[in-house]
């Protein structure tokens, strides 16, 4: 029997500053509807593409092909604003800025993953940072994006693309494998340290 593959996705984080300004407006809303699944703090990102189930042998491949990507692409100017959901299904923050610029980076790293032998889904990328998730088909979200649609909050640049993988289980943790910078550069994509997790500060997902 083959070992189970690491359930690998690639994203954008935003720095504390932004995350803590975004915690503080989720606050109140989240406290008025505790029947909302809400995604905590340390775990918000900006997916770039979800991998899915990966082989353990692919990673150095796909790490090879995501800092390729990265360096293709300059470092953006973003924030996150206003809200949105799908359906009864996802509460999300939107993204406001180089917003175009973030959908071509996400191809490449769609593309870079596909050359590497990893399936990534073909549809329309839409950027957005999930904040909470219904329990029920029959939730109604939209009281939620009406109190949050006015939200903006401050930018930043986005400068690194992550690779992630995720540990499911009765508590979801995140674990940073390779950090690969946006724009040239003649030093090798980070590898976060074995067995360990990088939070953007908690007061995201």
């Amino acid at each position: 029997m083959s070992a189970p593959g690491l359930r690998l996705f690639v994203a954008l984080d935003a720095p504390a500053v932004v995350v803590q300004d975004l915690a503080e407006a989720v606050q109140g809303v989240s406290r008025d509807r505790p029947w909302l699944r809400w995604v905590p703090a340390e775990r918000w990102h900006l997916t770039l593409a979800f991998l899915g189930q990966v082989d353990a042998g692919r990673v150095d491949p796909l790490c090879v092909r995501l800092a390729r990507a990265a360096s293709r692409h300059q470092p953006m100017t973003l924030q996150l604003a206003g809200a949105g959901r799908f359906g009864s299904r996802v509460l999300w923050i939107g993204l406001r800025g180089a917003v175009a610029d973030v959908g071509r980076l996400a191809d490449s790293v769609a593309a870079g993953s596909r050359r590497v032998g990893i399936p990534v889904e073909d549809r329309p990328y839409r950027p957005h940072l999930t904040v909470a998730r219904g329990r029920d088909p029959r939730t109604d979200l939209r009281p939620a994006v009406a109190a949050l649609t006015d939200y903006a909050g401050p930018t930043w640049t986005a400068a690194e693309v992550h690779l992630v993988r995720s540990h499911l289980g009765a508590a979801v943790r995140y674990e940073r494998l390779a950090t690969f910078p946006l724009g040239p550069s003649v030093t090798a994509p980070t590898a976060e340290p074995a067995g360990t997790t990088e939070p953007p500060a908690a007061p995201r997902a």
